[in-house]
């Protein structure tokens, strides 16, 4: 039989075991290779200077916060965003986020794309009436800001910098539950209610043709 104390301390140190808790060690927070190293396996869909690519349904990514990138990237790596069976194209990046080997990685490549220059946006939406997606786009103001640069303190990404197609389909994501609805996604979650006030592509429409006057 064992005594109290050194039951106690027995029962802890199998819950510890069976817990598993491990800090990132230091050889999870080294990357593997350079920023621009790892940036070649984004190339193909957002293109050499992360300026994006429609024809891969790739968004413009350079420039967009750090703190941004690491998110979504966390995010598709632990199945908030990608796993839905009706999001064909963050099933297309969900492997490539699993593809970093470790978190250094991961920091260095959100750090790198961070670094690349804004690139123009192309507008390529037609129909959409700024003038009524400046009315649409007022509640959107508190988190994203008056000027669409984004609030890290709120984890709202900017969205001047993004491409009017790109923003359309995440709009119909965040309305139709295909993206935020995963309770890992609690960002996305705060947006569902808010694409769901468009009533209709018109008016999701509207709304980016107002951000696209943005600057």
């Amino acid at each position: 039989m064992l005594r109290p104390r050194a039951l106690g301390l027995a029962l802890l140190s199998v819950l510890a075991v069976g817990c598993d808790f491990k800090h990132p060690s230091a050889a999870d927070k080294q990357a593997t290779a350079g920023g621009p190293e790892i940036f070649q396996l984004c190339v193909q869909c957002h293109g050499a200077q992360g300026q994006g690519r429609r024809e891969f349904n790739a968004p413009s990514i350079a420039g967009l916060p750090r703190w941004y990138i690491e998110a979504q990237l966390r995010k598709f790596r632990s199945g908030a965003r990608g796993t839905h069976f009706a999001d064909l194209t963050g099933m297309q990046m969900r492997p490539m986020a699993l593809s970093f080997h470790n978190e250094g990685d991961l920091t260095t490549i959100a750090q790198h794309v961070a670094s690349l220059p804004p690139q123009p946006v192309a507008h390529e939406l037609a129909g959409g009436d700024a003038g009524r997606g400046k009315t649409y786009y007022t509640p959107c103001t508190a988190c994203h800001g008056p000027d669409g640069a984004g609030n890290e303190l709120l984890k709202a990404p900017p969205l001047r910098q993004a491409s009017d197609w790109y923003l359309l389909a995440q709009l119909k994501k965040f309305r139709e539950g295909v993206r935020g609805a995963n309770p890992l996604d609690m960002e996305g979650a705060q947006m569902r209610p808010m694409a769901a006030t468009l009533v209709d592509e018109q008016a999701m429409k509207d709304v980016v043709a107002h951000i696209a006057t943005l600057k």
